[in-house]
C-alpha cells in the first residue's frame, strides 16, 4: 500500500512538472520571439539609437544577447560577444590606475548580473542551468563580489580551480577573459553544445575568437580631432552602424562580411571611422558658410 502511494505521488509530481515545463516553454518562446521582433525593430523601424544612459544601453544589450542565445550567427557557433565601454568615463588618473580597474570590475559585475538574471530560467529545473564563468586571472574578491551579485557560488565556476561538469546545452556567461586559457575553454565549452556568452573581453588575438561567432552587441566611441565624434553600434540582429554623435544620424550601415576582419570576429573600424570624420568636416563647412 506504501509503494503504491508513493507511485502515485511520484506519478502526480511529474504529471506537474510537465504542466510546468510545458507552460514556460511555451512563454519562453513567445518571449523571445518578442524580443527578436523588438530588436529587429530598432533597425526597420528606425534608426538603432546611442544609448544616454547605462540602464539604456543595458537594455540594448540583454535584448541583443538574448536574441543571439536564441538564434546565432552561425547555427553551429554558439559563441556570443558582448562588448561595450564599462564606464561613460575614465577617471582622470587614467586607464591603469587601481581606481579605474575597480570601477570596471564593479561596473562589469553589475551588467553580469542583470545579465544573468534576463537569460536564466526562473526555475532551476527549467530550461537549461545558466553559469557564471571567471577568468583564471581574476582576483579571489572579483569572484566572490560576481557570484554574490548573480546568485552564489553554486553556479559559479572559478577557471583557477578547474572545470566541473557542464551539461550540453547550458548557457555560460564568460565575463571578461584575459588569457588565452580562458578562450580555449570558451571554445571547447561552445564545441560540446553549450552557448558561452563572453562579455569585455580583453587581450584578444585573430585565435581567440572563431570568425563564425555572433557579436550580440558592440558600442565603440569613434574619435575625430580628440573628441568623440561618432559610435559604431551592433544591436543584434540588427546591422553594424555608424552613427552621428551630434545628431545621432545614420551615416552608414555595415553587414558582418563587410565589416569584419577576416578570420575573426573583429570590426575593422576604418570606414565607420572616415564616415564620422566626413559627417564633421562638412558639418563645419557648413557652419563657417553660414557665419
Amino acid at each position: 500500500m506504501k509503494k503504491e502511494k508513493m507511485l502515485s505521488l511520484w506519478i502526480a509530481a511529474r504529471a506537474v512538472w510537465s504542466l510546468q515545463e510545458g507552460i514556460y516553454s511555451v512563454a519562453s518562446r513567445k518571449q523571445t520571439r518578442l524580443e527578436m521582433r523588438m530588436a529587429s525593430f530598432a533597425f526597420l523601424g528606425g534608426n538603432p539609437k546611442i544609448p544616454q544612459s547605462t540602464a539604456e544601453r543595458d537594455r540594448q544589450a540583454i535584448g541583443a544577447v538574448k536574441a543571439a542565445i536564441v538564434s546565432p550567427r552561425a547555427p553551429s557557433c554558439g559563441l556570443i560577444e558582448c562588448e561595450f565601454p564599462t564606464l561613460s568615463a575614465l577617471n582622470k588618473m587614467g586607464d591603469g590606475s587601481l581606481r579605474s580597474a575597480n570601477e570596471v570590475d564593479q561596473a562589469n559585475i553589475e551588467f553580469v548580473s542583470k545579465l544573468f538574471r534576463a537569460i536564466s530560467p526562473p526555475l532551476p529545473f527549467l530550461g537549461p542551468r545558466t553559469w557564471l564563468i571567471i577568468s583564471s586571472a581574476a582576483s579571489s574578491s572579483f569572484c566572490e563580489k560576481a557570484a554574490k551579485a548573480t546568485g552564489g557560488a553554486d553556479s559559479t565556476i572559478y577557471l583557477k580551480e578547474g572545470i566541473p561538469s557542464i551539461g550540453g546545452r547550458d548557457v555560460c556567461v564568460l565575463v571578461s577573459p584575459s588569457i588565452s586559457k580562458d578562450y580555449e575553454i570558451a571554445k571547447r565549452l561552445v564545441s560540446n553544445g553549450n552557448k558561452v556568452v563572453i562579455v569585455n573581453g580583453l587581450a584578444k588575438d585573430q585565435k581567440s575568437i572563431p570568425e563564425n561567432a555572433t557579436m550580440a552587441f558592440f558600442l565603440k566611441p569613434l574619435t575625430y580631432n580628440s573628441q568623440v565624434a561618432g559610435y559604431l553600434v551592433r544591436i543584434y540582429p540588427g546591422a553594424w552602424t555608424a552613427l552621428d554623435a551630434a545628431s545621432g544620424a545614420t551615416l552608414g550601415t555595415f553587414s558582418d562580411t563587410e565589416i569584419l576582419v577576416p578570420g575573426t570576429n573583429t570590426p575593422d573600424l576604418r570606414a565607420a571611422v572616415r564616415q564620422v570624420q566626413t559627417c564633421v568636416d562638412e558639418r563645419a563647412i557648413k557652419a563657417r558658410q553660414s557665419s
